[in-house]
């Protein structure tokens, strides 16, 4: 019996045949690739049922897959700027509203709506993290419903500190304000379709 070298032995082909997509754990779509053999090698069904956040960018070479990082250790070199993430929106967010507590004057007043406002206007980002890693739908709905309504109340601090001009003109109030009504309806868009999920 002639003996084969690592090397000459072969795996098995895999052409990705269709993506479908299945309902999710909490009512999100999830892709499932299915594959289909070629010519003799066996069947091998690829199911890929992860979150957004850890979806990565493969892209096929002469050598086989390859995954693209970034020097930052994010995934996807190809990503398009433009391209919407909650995630990095709510992280901006959070960074213009601790630049804007500490434009604040150090006054009884300020220092109030400073640690107010810092603390609701913080919270979505880390509560966010919350919803991702939630273990049940309920427990999803539930922490969804927490972002929104700590959004809630940083607009209504926000628009507390455009109001008083003794606090003259804190940094990215505008900036903030703007992006908070677009969060804001972000969330209650998404709180509404998990509610309809759930029924």
């Amino acid at each position: 019996m002639k003996k084969t070298s690592n090397a000459q032995r072969r795996t098995p082909n895999i052409e990705l045949r269709s993506v479908r997509e299945d309902e999710g754990p909490y009512g999100s779509k999830r892709k499932t690739l299915n594959a289909r053999p070629i010519k003799g090698n066996p069947v091998v069904i690829l199911k890929m049922k992860t979150p957004n956040a850890h979806r990565l960018n493969i892209e096929r070479t002469a050598d086989g897959l390859r995954v693209t990082e970034l020097p930052d250790s994010s995934y996807d070199a190809s990503r398009n700027p433009r391209q919407y993430d909650l995630e990095d929106r709510l992280l901006e967010f959070a960074v213009n509203i601790v630049e804007l507590t500490e434009s604040l004057p150090s006054t009884r007043s300020g220092n109030h709506i400073a640690g107010q406002l810092l603390r609701c206007g913080t919270s979505p980002l880390s509560n966010h993290g919350e919803v991702e890693a939630a273990e049940s739908r309920k427990d999803f709905l539930h922490k969804l419903r927490i972002c929104l309504k700590e959004l809630r109340e940083a607009k209504r601090w926000l628009r507390l500190v455009g109001r008083l001009k003794r606090l003259g003109q804190p940094a990215n109030l505008t900036v903030s304000l703007n992006e908070i009504e677009e969060l804001i309806r972000i969330f209650a868009a998404s709180v509404k379709t998990a509610e309809r999920n759930a029924k």
